[in-house]
């Protein structure tokens, strides 16, 4: 099913409030970078007028999750002024995207990982997609697509598992996509991630029944720690 007129003007129009209501991202106060990372949800128009997201496969050498479908993203560096920054230059190392060309326009609540990593995504749009010519980062990107944006918030091509962390039941959600005779799957934080991208831009929720991890959430994480250190 194609993606009408009538949702595209809502999408755009909804981009371009963010646009206008965006206030520069403060620097985080956070000084343990191993633990901190941002990814890039660039979004732009398509040739059918549809919005779409620039996604990555990592390269099947790298030591973690390698394979694996992803947004453009990496851990902070120090110098680094904030999360908009970090994922600016990663996605500028990894698919040869020049920052100039991306207009953030919000930054989303953080993820947290099983491990206590988090990841913040933020939001921009590809001023001009036809300026935009890939240079892959061989040792990082094995390739580089693109996605229908509300795709994560529709029920086809999704499957989903449900899984247990602490006592926790959830849903892991996978999305299958075909590209250029490729097929990927899109799942676990990266698919977490874009369905919460969708839900933001077209401001509605998906047709599914989300049920996600409350690990995902740093306020879960940071009652948890405080429990921790008060009974410890």
């Amino acid at each position: 099913m194609g993606t009408s007129g009538l949702e595209v003007r809502a999408g755009s129009k909804r981009l371009q409030s963010l646009a206008e209501n965006f206030r520069p991202h403060m620097p985080q106060p956070e000084t343990d970078f191993t633990k901190r990372a941002a990814v890039l949800a660039c979004l732009f128009r398509g040739d059918g007028g549809d919005l779409r997201v620039i996604l990555t496969k990592r390269s099947s050498t790298l030591s973690s999750h390698s394979g694996e479908v992803s947004l453009p993203g990496g851990k902070v560096e120090e110098g680094d002024g904030d999360d908009v920054v970090t994922a600016l230059r990663e996605a500028k190392e990894e698919i040869g995207l020049d920052p100039s060309q991306v207009n953030v326009v919000t930054v989303l609540e953080p993820f947290v990982t099983k491990i206590g990593m988090t990841v913040v995504p933020v939001i921009g749009v590809l001023s001009d997609k036809k300026s935009f010519v890939p240079a892959l980062n061989a040792a990082e990107v094995e390739t580089i697509f693109d996605a229908p944006l509300e795709m994560f918030l529709k029920d086809e091509n999704r499957r989903a598992e449900e899984r247990e962390w602490k006592g926790d039941k959830y849903l892991l959600h996978f999305f299958d996509y075909e590209a250029d005779n490729k097929k990927f799957v899109i799942w676990a934080l990266t698919a977490g991630i874009l369905i919460k991208v969708a839900s933001v831009v077209y401001d509605r929720p998906p047709e599914f029944p989300e049920r996600r991890p409350k690990f995902w959430s740093r306020d879960v994480n940071e009652q948890t720690s405080m429990s921790k250190t008060q009974t410890s």
